[in-house]
Parts: C-alpha cells; sequence; structure tokens
C-alpha cells in the first residue's frame, strides 16, 4: 500500500510536467495525454521495483513509448472525398516567431526533436538526455547539432530572423 500512496504521489505532483514533455514530443495534445497514460502504466507496474529517484526511469519510459509509436506503422488517417474544416493550430502561444519555431521543430526527425526536448526544454544534461534516449553522449551531441543546423536553415525561421524578407 505505502508503494501505491508514493506512485500517486509522485503523478500528483509530476504529471503536469511529464504531459509537457509528452505535447513537445507529440506535438498533440489528444497523442499526449495517451502517451503520458501509457508511460505512467507501464511505470506502475515496475513501480515497487524502482530505487531512489523515479523521475529518470519515468522520463525513459516516456520517451521509449514515444519511439515505439513513430516506429509502428499507424493507419489512423484514411483518405475521405471531403476535406475536413480545419481547426486553429495546435500550439501555444500567440507569437507567430514562436509558431515558426513550433512548426520548424515539427519537420526535424523524431529522434533529432526528442533530443531538443530534452536537452533543452527539459533542461536535461547531455549525459541524462543519452541515458534515456539510450545512446551515447556523442549521439546526443551530433543529434543536437543537425537538429539545430536544420533549424537555422528553416524558411520559417529564416524569413523571421531577416524581417520577412530572403537574404
Amino acid at each position: 500500500m505505502a508503494d501505491r500512496l508514493s506512485f500517486d504521489e509522485y503523478v500528483a505532483a509530476r504529471s503536469g510536467r511529464l504531459l509537457g514533455t509528452s505535447y513537445l514530443l507529440t506535438r498533440d495534445h489528444g497523442l499526449a495525454e495517451d502517451l503520458l497514460q501509457t508511460a505512467l502504466t507501464k511505470a506502475w507496474f515496475a513501480w515497487s521495483r524502482i530505487d531512489g529517484d523515479p523521475e529518470p526511469y519515468v522520463r525513459k519510459v516516456l520517451v521509449n513509448t514515444y519511439a515505439s509509436w513513430w516506429r509502428r506503422k499507424w493507419s489512423g488517417e484514411h483518405p475521405t472525398e471531403d476535406v475536413p474544416e480545419t481547426g486553429r493550430p495546435d500550439h501555444a502561444g500567440p507569437s507567430a516567431a514562436a509558431h515558426d519555431l513550433w512548426q520548424a521543430m515539427g519537420r526535424l526527425p523524431r529522434r533529432q526533436r526528442a533530443v531538443l526536448v530534452l536537452r533543452y526544454f527539459e533542461d536535461l544534461t547531455e549525459a541524462e538526455t543519452a541515458r534515456i534516449l539510450d545512446c551515447a553522449v556523442g549521439t546526443v551531441k551530433s543529434q543536437t547539432a543537425k537538429a539545430l543546423a536544420k533549424l537555422r536553415l528553416d524558411p520559417a525561421i529564416v524569413a523571421e530572423v531577416n524581417g520577412g524578407e530572403w537574404r
């Protein structure tokens, strides 16, 4: 029963931050909630075996679950004759620059996006990021460099930096 209470306390204290990470990875509120729920379910089953701080373990489960989702072929979209109504963009903040960055992040490969989310939004070290992604620190460094280089060349960001004009 004590393990159950500590898990409940952990979820109450950390689920908001973990949901934010899930959202940054998936870029969709519904998928982020599903991802977090799936990761927390997996963590609950292993809760009695987790020694010390559960945060790294839960974060690793979250990222690994996300990785397994993108490896799996998804067939949730089906072509139709009618184009659905377009809603408002799924991003936070009214700033056009934030929207441009958000769109540019969405164009990155998922692994590079995961590295940037963990390094800069979650403020993890290279070693912590490597541990969560189960790769070498050098891989984190190279994926970060490649992702930042792609962002620097993204047309939406280049246009924003140059005052809306190509230079």
